[in-house]
């Protein structure tokens, strides 16, 4: 027999009525007021037809409406389907027709990307929308603070499906991971609690967004989950905004990629922006021994390095508060089993023997929507294939020797490498082009394109670089661009992409960044 568990319930009853749930720069809810809102939500879904297990797509800002909104969805039964804020019109159309939501919530400030979106959509029925007007979008449009309805109460399982992340993982192509219900509840009692030791106490301030499987436990999950505080920030994170609202809301926990503790480092905050947290978390990328100890030495701060995947929710694999080793990765979050396997597939026992990381744990997805290879190559059995190489130190701990596959990532975000060289190869000045990755000065991995140009054409880095923030989502652009003669090949023609990212491995610490 089935048990019956909502994740927003769980969430929504784990403070007390009166304690401050949410705050943003435009408002704050307690508890009570953020239950509320979030049950006005799953009235407003459902007056518009929502069904159970049907998706619902939110293109917003990190605020209270998309914190109701995902809360609001998953009440009704319905799937909440967070997405990149990042990505162009046609990006973003190709998820919500991929996912076939009927419903999309929208921020004004990415109105222009949902219209395009809307073209390559036709199912969409109904745009919510947040602060701009419904001009253009050619479907029925509402707007947010009218969403209303009665709202009876949605009947929903431990492993009915709550929310799909759409991820780019090992393939390039986004897919939609699909989360169940007791997910939720799992990554708050492994991670937040096991690791951290959340309590109601405890007030959260995350730079990943919403959207990211990251930041989603960051400002979500793990708040509500304990009780506690979450700190909502919906501009554009840079590090003298995050001291600030550091500095005024006194946060406890803090998390972010290496990327940005690197911009801290370069900023000019004050040393003591930070001194309210008891812990600073790093995951996305891997954190560099010399970016923990210059961050420990300036702030004052040990971050806590881990690793985890939209696939598996959250972080699985962490270093401990009290013991953490600098450039590893630590060890299994308490909840999680880890393996390394050599390229037959056999577990590999020894220390200091590299291998493929595997990770079984309760918080893993079901598979990818509609997407029956790339499921079976990622989950197997009770295991979840990373992609990742790693090695265990003599001590338990596990360090990350990079991935697998050509898969790259920049600023924690996967970045396929094929679709970046498919925009290159669309300029007039580009004959052959790999993108590959190469360490910058903070030994940050981040793409690199080595372009041969075609007869009669120039390399202009900048023009190339540009070229491709008007085609992409801005975080994929390269941060430098090579010109090469030729591209190594292989004798049947294949791109010798290891011998590139030798050749380029130092380019990034000369090149200014962009």
């Amino acid at each position: 027999m089935a048990t019956a568990f909502n994740a927003a319930e769980y969430l929504l009853q784990a403070g007390r009525p009166d304690a401050t749930a949410v705050v943003s720069p435009r408002r704050s809810l307690t508890y009570a007021e953020l239950a509320a809102e979030s049950r006005r939500v799953a009235g407003g879904l459902l007056e518009l037809g929502v069904r159970p297990e049907e998706r619902v797509m939110f293109c917003m800002v990190d605020d209270v409406e998309l914190l109701t909104g995902i809360l609001g969805a998953m009440l009704a039964g319905a799937v909440a389907v967070p997405v990149s804020t990042m990505v162009t019109g046609p990006e973003l159309g190709q998820v919500l027709a991929d996912s076939r939501a009927r419903v999309l919530c929208v921020s004004g400030e990415f109105a222009g990307q949902a219209v395009t979106a809307l073209e390559l959509a036709p199912e969409v029925t109904d745009v919510v929308l947040d602060r701009c007007d419904g001009a253009g979008f050619g479907v029925r449009t509402h707007d947010w603070a009218s969403l209303a309805g009665a709202f009876p109460g949605g009947r929903t399982w431990e492993d009915s499906p709550a929310l799909w992340l759409y991820t780019s993982g090992t393939t390039g192509q986004p897919k939609g991971a699909m989360h169940r219900h007791a997910s939720i509840r799992a990554v708050c009692e492994t991670y937040a609690r096991g690791v951290l030791a959340t309590t109601s106490a405890d007030r959260f301030l995350s730079v990943p967004k919403l959207f990211f499987a990251y930041g989603l436990g960051n400002s979500c999950f793990f708040p509500l989950g304990a009780g506690g505080t979450t700190l909502l920030e919906p501009s554009r994170p840079t590090p003298a905004l995050f001291a600030r609202r550091a500095r005024e809301e006194q946060p406890s926990l803090f998390f972010a990629v290496p990327t940005f503790y690197a911009a801290l480092l370069a900023s000019d905050v004050p040393d003591d922006s930070f001194s309210s947290v008891r812990h600073a978390v790093s995951a996305g990328e891997p954190l560099p021994a010399s970016l923990f100890e210059r961050f420990r030495a300036r702030f004052g701060l040990e971050i806590l390095d881990g690793i985890g995947s939209t696939e598996a929710l959250h972080i699985f694999l962490s270093n401990q508060p009290g013991s953490v080793r600098p450039g590893s990765t630590g060890v299994p979050v308490p909840g999680y089993s880890v393996q390394l396997r050599d390229e037959a597939g056999a577990v590999i026992a020894a220390a200091g023997k590299p291998g493929e990381l595997f990770v079984a744990g309760p918080s893993t997805a079901t598979g990818y929507w509609a997407r029956y290879d790339a499921t079976k190559l990622v989950f197997q059995g009770e295991w979840l294939r990373t992609g990742d190489s790693y090695v265990r130190n003599e001590d338990g701990t596990y360090s990350c020797l990079g991935r697998f596959g050509d898969m790259l990532k920049a600023g924690g975000i996967w970045v396929s490498p094929s679709e970046v060289e498919e925009r290159l190869r669309q300029h007039p000045a580009v004959a052959e082009v790999a993108v590959v990755a190469a360490p910058d000065a903070d030994g940050l991995d981040k793409p690199v394109a080595c372009v041969v140009p075609a007869p009669g054409f120039a390399v202009d880095r900048d023009e190339l670089i540009e070229f491709c923030r008007e085609g992409l989502a801005a975080f994929k652009r390269p941060r430098g661009v090579v010109e090469l003669a030729e591209l190594p090949k292989t004798a049947t023609g294949k791109i010798r992409r290891n011998v590139i990212r030798e050749q380029v491995r130092d380019v990034l610490r000369t090149v200014p960044s962009s």
